[in-house]
This record gives structure tokens, sequence and C-alpha cells, in this order.
């Protein structure tokens, strides 16, 4: 059955019933239909101990998938078939990729989130309201312009772009305002898609709704004549936008196939945003739970790097173990094999493949961190590779199960080793440190990344990006951490080079500062902030019945 059909067929329990045995009180529930519904943290008890956190990350992604999201819901229901009190933190779906090729972020198999097909589609509208807050904030922009501009903004110096929550390479570069003078002020503009919105970037990194309202009037939206950075504050609008947002702000409950509850809640990408489900979630998990397992989007190199480097910071919390997620399909890519052949065994490539899994534990080590490694289960997996990875890991001193979570579901046996290796390594001391320190100069920040991280010689700034250094340090913003927008393909900034290359240098050509989110953010290579659709998208495929039911939706 395909993941649509399996999810259609779930029992699904009413989510008042969740929340009861998540201890959420009825007050603190609003319900979004029968099994949706959102949480207000200001209504939840006082909690004793925050709750540990598992970080699930995985190895460079491959088209023939990881199963990140797969596992970490997987591993969550594992965790409670255990006795353990476990809630999930996940990011929301984005419309592009679920309309595009990438697919949802709901889970597979039987180890999925529940609605699927309405959290992969509007959700609760989150992504609405961001979208709604960020084009509003454009639109403000540009009418204090054409009311006389008291505050002196530069048309052409306006970094802020309207969003849409889609994929479409057409509205990347526009012009605005033609027409005659009452159609407002031409200039250049653009959009980028919402996920990659520092709208998108404050909402997931707030701790409150004082909080968010700090950070919507931080951000900086363009620059005077004279050069001058000006904030949202300054328009003074920075409380209609927080108004436009206080219901998204609440995280959304929802549960798994076998009932583990789940809070789905922000949605930033983590190849150009930091990739993180919202602080609010991850911290009201941690009140609820006494373990919570979250992930950050594509390899360790971007979402988790940044989990550990931005949002660690930002909320005040360290994960006590990490999980990253491999797969004999992804080893046997990253070592030469075409997608069309992945079913036939073939332990050289695998061998080769692992070189771009240990670069990434390694690298999760340097935070001080031991990482488990899943070993994601595919129908096509031979025992022989199965059992050559698990001696590999071994060889390696790596902690390695295998998880049939897809096949089996985190709810039976298939996840039960891998849920065993967390709850040991959750019972061992953490000495965790983020890579660098805010401290360093912006340049040896994405230096030390790119080196430590990626495996790189060093870093090529554009001369655009040195004058970007140069405005950074002169506005006082050295002191933010960075957010590297790179492909999630590879190490490198060209995403034909997979495996674990050598030898390559990282390519930054402009450097965009994010003074409401709090961080610096480096574009590499031909990395899009809007991206394109593929030539079949995924959307061809949708429709809907006479019953309202979601068809070819995964």
């Amino acid at each position: 059955m395909s993941d649509l059909e399996i999810a259609r067929a779930a029992a699904i329990r009413p989510i008042e019933d969740i929340a009861d045995a998540a201890g959420i009180p009825r007050e603190a529930l609003e319900p979004y239909g029968r099994f949706k519904a959102k949480i207000d943290p200001r209504l939840l008890p006082d909690g004793g101990t925050p709750g540990k956190v598992v970080l699930v990350s995985a190895m460079s992604p491959t088209p023939a998938g990881e199963g990140k999201s797969t596992c970490t819901v997987g591993l969550a229901d594992s965790l409670a078939r255990a006795g353990q009190r476990v809630m999930i933190a996940l990011r929301e779906p984005s419309l592009g990729p679920v309309l595009g090729m990438k697919g949802g972020a709901t889970g597979g198999g039987y180890s999925q989130v529940l609605p699927m097909d309405e959290i992969n589609l509007h959700f609760t509208g989150d992504f609405h309201a961001i979208t709604s807050a960020n084009n509003a904030l454009a639109a403000l922009i540009d009418n204090h312009i054409h009311q006389g501009n008291e505050l002196g903004i530069d048309p052409r110096r306006i970094t802020l772009k309207r969003v849409l929550d889609v994929n479409d390479r057409a509205l990347r570069e526009v012009v605005i305002g033609l027409g005659g003078p009452a159609q407002g002020t031409p200039r250049q503009d653009g959009f980028d898609i919402t996920v990659a919105s520092e709208i998108m970037a404050v909402f997931c990194l707030a701790r409150d709704l004082d909080d968010l309202k700090e950070r919507l009037g931080d951000i900086t939206f363009g620059y005077t004549y004279d050069r001058t950075p000006l904030t949202v504050r300054e328009l003074q609008v920075e409380g209609a936008l927080a108004l436009l947002l206080r219901d998204a702000i609440k995280p959304n409950l929802v549960q798994t196939i076998a009932g583990t509850p789940a809070l789905v809640h922000g949605g930033p990408f983590a190849n150009i945003a930091h990739g993180c489900n919202s602080v609010i979630a991850t911290r009201t998990a941690r009140r609820l739970a006494d373990i919570v397992v979250t992930e950050a989007g594509f390899g360790a190199d971007l979402g988790a790097e940044k989990f550990l480097d931005i949002k660690a910071r930002a909320a005040g919390l360290a994960p006590d173990a990490v999980v990253i997620v491999a797969t004999i399909r992804a080893l046997k890519m990253h070592g030469g094999v075409a997608k069309a052949d992945l079913a036939a065994p073939a332990l050289d490539a695998l061998r080769d493949g692992t070189a771009n899994l240990l670069r990434h534990v390694r690298n999760i080590e340097k935070f001080g961190i031991t990482p488990v490694v899943a070993i994601n289960r595919f129908r096509t997996d031979s025992q022989e590779e199965l059992y050559w990875l698990l001696g590999w890991c071994a060889a390696e001193g790596i902690e390695a199960a295998v998880a049939d979570v897809w096949g089996q579901g985190g709810g039976g046996p298939g996840g039960d080793d891998l849920a065993a290796k967390v709850l040991a390594a959750l019972d061992r001391p953490v000495s965790f440190s983020p890579l660098y320190s805010l401290d360093l100069p912006i340049e040896d920040k994405i230096r030390t990344i790119v080196q430590e991280i990626y495996g790189a010689d060093g870093v090529d700034f554009s001369v655009r990006a040195l004058r970007r250094l140069k405005e950074i340090d002169a506005n006082g913003w050295s002191g933010l951490p960075v957010c590297m927008a790179k492909t999630q393909y590879s190490f490198s900034d060209d995403p034909s080079l997979l495996g674990a290359p050598k030898g390559f240098t990282v390519h930054v050509r402009d450097l965009i500062p994010k003074t409401g989110a709090g961080f610096i953010v480096a574009l590499t290579g031909s990395v899009m902030t809007m991206p394109g659709l593929p030539p079949e998208p995924a959307a061809l495929r949708m429709d809907v019945d006479s019953d309202g039911n979601a068809v070819g939706l995964f």
C-alpha cells in the first residue's frame, strides 16, 4: 500500500484523547476539527525536569530517499512501546516540495503522523499566516515610500522580499510599481519561498509571543540613501505583524499511527534556512514528556549543524543524543551506483559510500556528542549488505541498529533495537559545545564550518560578499551565528560531488543579515531561495475523489 493508503486505513483517535494522554488540560487545547489542535503553552501546568532531547539527522540525502522523518516517528513510537513518556517535535511540510518532487514531512509506511493529507496540505494555516505577515510588511514598506518616505528608504536597497509557499522560478526577479505614480514607486523586487523568509525563521526561533514581537521589530528590511540600516521597529508595525501570527505561534498537536503525541510546528528548509521546528514546540514538548524526539532537515552538515550552532543557542537547550539516519540505497548512490540499479547488491559501492556517513558521524562528535546510526531498512536491502554495514559500524566504533519502522512501524518490533541504543545513549554524559565562538568574525565562522564540517580546503568570497562582510562589521552584527545556504546533496557547494569529497573550495556569493532571526545567511554556489518545479511535478499525480479524499499524495 502507499503511504496515503496506510494512513487512511489507520485508526485515528480524537485529538482530545491524545491531549489527555499527554497531560494537556482541556483549557489549553484549541481543536481544529476532530484530529488536530493547537496548544496554548501559557495554560499548561508547570512542569518538573524538562525532557531529554533526541535529535534525528541523516547522511547527505539522495534521490533514493533516507527516511529521516520516518525514523523520527518510528523511534518515538518504539520508545513509547518501551514504556517511555515521549513526544515528537517536527516541522510542518511546505507546499513547494509537496507539489514538486521532495515529498511530504509526515514520515512513511507505518511510521507516520496523522492526518497526513491535512498536515501535508494546508494543516492549521500557519504557513498562510506567515506568508500574510511577510507580504503585509512588504506592502507597508512600499506604502511608506509612496506616502512621502519619512524614513528615507532607498528603494534600491530594500532587502525584504515577498514570499509564496510554492516553487515558482518565474517570481525570483520581478519589477513592481509599474503603471504610473498611483501604482507606487517602480523598483526591482523578487519572491522567496515562504520557508526561506526571515519571518519564518523568527517564528521558529521565538520563545514566546513577546519574544516574537521583539524579533519582528529587529528585522532589518532595507537601508536609507546613506546606507543606514532600517528595522521594522522604525516602521512601527511589529505589533500588527505579531497580531497576524498570534494564533499560528501556538504549536499544533497531532498523533502517530501508534498514538504517540506529536507537535508539528514551523518549517524552515535546512538548505536555505536553519531547518528546525519551532523553539516553542520543542520547549513545550519538553514540559510534557520525558523524551522529545525531534529532527533537523537534510544531512547533518546542514540541519544538525544549524540546530547545534543556532537553535540550541536561541532555545537554551542541547540535545542529549543524536541519531544519524542512513540507508543501504543512499550509501550505494554515494558509492557510485545509479538510482535505477540500487536493488542489486553492491558491496564495493556500499563500502565506498560509507565515507559520507563516517564524515557525518565524526562531525557530530566535534560537538561533544557520540551519535547512534539508524540503518533505515528498505525492502530491497539484502541481509549480506545489512550485516556488512553493521560490521563496518562496529569496526569504526559506531553504535548502530537496523530499523524496520517503515514496514513494521515503531509500534511493532521494527524499532526496538534502535530504541535500546538510544536509551543507552541517553544514559551517557554529554559534553556539548557549539562548533565556534560567537566572538569570531563572520568570515572565520564561515571558514570553521566549511573546513570542519564540509571538509573543504577553504572559502572563496565574491567581491559582493567581501563588501557585505565590511557592512556587517560596521553595523555591529559580527556577533551573530552563521546560517549556511548550500546544496543538500553534497558536502561541497556542487551537488554533483557525492560521497566525502576533498580538495574543494566553497564559494560564498553573498551574505544576508537576518537581524530579527539573529543570524547571517551565507549564500553559496548556485543555491536558490525560491526553488523551481521539476519536469514532472508531483502535482501531476494528485487529485481528489468525489468524497473529498486525497488521491496520489505519496
